[in-house]
């Protein structure tokens, strides 16, 4: 037997996790450090399966793992990666230590011992992250549809108590307030998602229904059902397809999260710590627009097809509703999580525009955003930790006192925006170009994201990093080591993967290929110009492929 790689990137936060929560209370730094650690073993790991990965190899899947579970119900431990899942398991173990590094206080004992304020137990707070790390990582590898259930719905209990059991210090309205407005939002994530997994659940238990009364035995094994329907051995009725379709596509719209269903996401981002509310959009929310292309598209591609115009426009909405919301904020939080709805909005739009340009953008815009929004958040948490304050309006010439914390989050807004030369910049660029080609009008109308995402950015900056430098910010410190141990290397990416993100094209290409030719979708083929045309077509007239084959 082949080492389980697959299962080890998984295991070993799981690992890290259980060791680090039942270190001894007053072992805090050994725990933050014993955190690190296993975050970085996973991240290797990742590499280690990225080097092994073959973008040529033949298979919708590679690495693949495969053992009997609940044999009773067709329940197996399957694996496998394609592109799409190897790109987003690189992206989520190299945030985790970033995570870890920039919350390395966040969960310290406060030093005043006063009836208001409460102990926040640190080794809780880093076993919570890699429960986290790990049962995201699973739901990439999960190649039978049950056991990604499991993980889709288990990552809620320990991003549950990171919402609501940990929050900035810096809220003015006191402690008791402040626990209380986390309450709220750890709560309400939970029960819009736990809505939409239950729903999911109904689907799930469908699709196994139909597969045992098709093929004789119960599966829930993706590839056995994609290849089954292929060959013309499982035939799920329109109905029935479009059913199961709308039970699995509302729980990741959800965990997108898609409008209207995003309003769970402002309020888990505003009163988590920064590196809480990262953990929240750059990797969890993943889960739910990779799951749209690896289940929802191959799974069933008749109601794929079906509900795309809706979906488009869903989409379209998230865009410039949640840039507009954005425009209007006053909390520097909450502004990043209106602009995360419209970044998500432009995944889904391109996942759905069901063209090469249209996913591959998708896709890479699911690991650009990651990366972009890290950067900013957590230098936006940085910012706020010495202020005290969440509001624009209490900031102003803070790059006059700190000059390197005001460019790093000039760069991290500036790759929000989309700059030419940022990584964002390619990813939609392909998604807004993989639109257009199918559905022109819709293509137009999403570009007004770009102008609007410039307008609130920008104006963020200007107000907190710019003008006369107010009282309460002269005596900040800037940026420390870790802090930009921290920024430095994410900055890095976002200028590497903007001039060249080959890299990252030529894993992703082949998967989004394969879910092209799963749901039987070709691009579009654009008019070409002739110089000339038998039969009377003027010089320079665009014609089509076939008025070409008609005149020869």
């Amino acid at each position: 037997m082949s080492f389980p790689l697959l299962t080890a990137v998984a295991a070993v936060p799981a690992i890290g996790a259980i060791a680090t929560a039942a270190l001894p209370a007053a072992k805090r730094t050994a725990a933050k450090w014993l955190a690190l650690l296993f975050s970085l073993v996973t991240f290797a790991l990742a590499l280690v399966v990225g080097f092994r990965f073959d973008p040529g190899a033949k298979g919708p899947f590679q690495l693949t793992e495969s053992h009997a579970w609940i044999s009773d119900f067709g329940v197996r431990y399957e694996l496998g990666v394609d592109g799409i899942a190897v790109a987003l398991i690189a992206l989520t173990t190299l945030l985790i230590p970033f995570v870890i590094l920039a919350g390395w206080h966040d969960a310290d004992p406060l030093e005043e011992a006063t009836p208001n304020r409460r102990w926040r137990p640190t080794q809780g707070f880093f076993a919570l992250i890699l429960a986290v790390e790990a049962m995201v990582v699973l739901s990439f590898e999960a190649t039978d549809v049950f056991l990604f259930y499991i993980f889709f719905e288990a990552m809620l209990i320990p991003m549950y108590f990171l919402i609501g059991g940990f929050g900035d210090r810096a809220d003015g309205d006191g402690e008791e307030r402040a626990a209380s407005r986390r309450s709220s939002a750890a709560v309400k994530f939970l029960l819009y998602n736990l809505a939409g997994g239950l729903i999911m659940l109904a689907a799930v238990i469908g699709l196994y229904a139909v597969t045992a009364d098709q093929l004789g035995t119960g599966t829930f094994s993706l590839q056995q059902i994609v290849e089954a329907r292929a060959a013309g051995k499982l035939e799920i009725g329109t109905g029935t397809e479009r059913l199961l379709f709308l039970g699995f596509f509302f729980a990741f719209a959800v965990k997108a999260p898609l409008w209207p269903l995003h309003t769970w996401l402002p309020g888990a981002m505003g009163e988590s710590t920064s590196p809480v509310a990262v953990l929240i959009t750059a990797v969890v929310d993943k889960v739910g627009t990779f799951a749209m292309l690896r289940f929802c598209l191959q799974l069933f591609p008749e109601a794929s097809s079906w509900a795309t115009p809706v979906i488009l426009v869903l989409a379209l909405i998230s865009v410039l509703y949640g840039a507009l919301l954005a425009v209007a904020q006053r909390d520097i939080k909450r502004l990043i999580a209106y602009a995360s709805i419209s970044h998500f909005g432009f995944i889904i739009l391109g996942i759905f525009a069901m063209t090469s340009q249209g996913q591959s953008g998708a896709t890479l815009y699911m690991v650009n955003h990651g990366i972009s929004t890290a950067a900013l958040m957590l230098v936006a948490g940085f910012l706020i930790s010495r202020r005290g304050s969440r509001l624009i309006a209490d900031y102003g010439g803070v790059q006059k006192v700190a000059p390197v914390l005001a460019g790093t989050f000039l760069i991290g807004g500036l790759a929000t925006l989309s700059l030419p030369g940022l990584a964002p910049f390619v990813s939609e660029f392909l998604v807004l170009v993989g639109t257009f080609s199918r559905y022109p009008v819709i293509g137009i109308i999403a570009t007004l994201g770009i102008v609007l995402a410039a307008l609130y950015v920008l104006v963020l900056y200007q107000r907190t990093m710019t003008g006369p430098v107010k009282a309460e910010v002269k005596s900040m410190p800037d940026l420390r080591v870790r802090e930009l141990v921290v920024v430095a290397p994410l900055i890095a990416l976002l200028l590497f993967l903007g001039v060249y993100p080959k890299p990252l094209t030529d894993i992703v290409n082949p998967a989004v290929g394969h879910t092209l030719s799963v749901v039987d979708k070709k691009d579009p083929q654009p008019a070409v110009q002739v110089d000339a045309v038998p039969g009377g077509s003027r010089p320079g007239h665009a014609v089509h492929d076939q008025d070409v084959e008609a005149a020869k």
